[in-house]
């Protein structure tokens, strides 16, 4: 299994922005669909976006389309989130993880066992 790890987490006013990062061990980093999801305190982990191995093809959940932006450097080992036009309810504990099953994401990427391998998460708090 690949090993994940996240950064880029922190403190924001709302309407700002941070950019997360996922670096990832291992040399099978572009055979990995990857995936952003988010847990906020008593809630259900819910899925932000998805990338393909490639990067040619992401998927986004409705809350954070046109404010998120997923993209890869597999010449790195690393998946990036740059969150723009922050809000409150951004506010959350988020994660990226790893799947070697999809050749495209879409719908099926918000499937939370679709992925073999997850970071420990890094905090992002956006206040108002």
């Amino acid at each position: 299994q690949v090993q994940l790890v996240e950064s880029g987490g922190g403190l924001v006013q709302a309407g700002g922005s941070l950019r997360l990062s996922c670096a990832a061990s291992g040399r099978t980093f572009s055979r990995y669909a990857m995936g952003w999801f988010r847990q906020a305190p008593g809630k259900e982990r819910e899925f932000v976006a998805a990338i393909s191995r490639s990067g040619g093809n992401t998927y986004y959940a409705d809350t954070v389309k046109g404010r998120f932006t997923i993209s890869r450097d597999n010449a790195k080992n690393t998946v990036s989130l740059q969150m723009n036009s922050l809000k409150p309810g951004d506010t959350a504990v988020y994660y990226c993880a790893a799947d070697t099953r999809s050749t495209v994401v879409g719908p099926n990427s918000v499937l939370t066992w679709m992925y073999e391998s997850w970071g420990q998460g890094t905090q992002v708090t956006v206040s108002s």
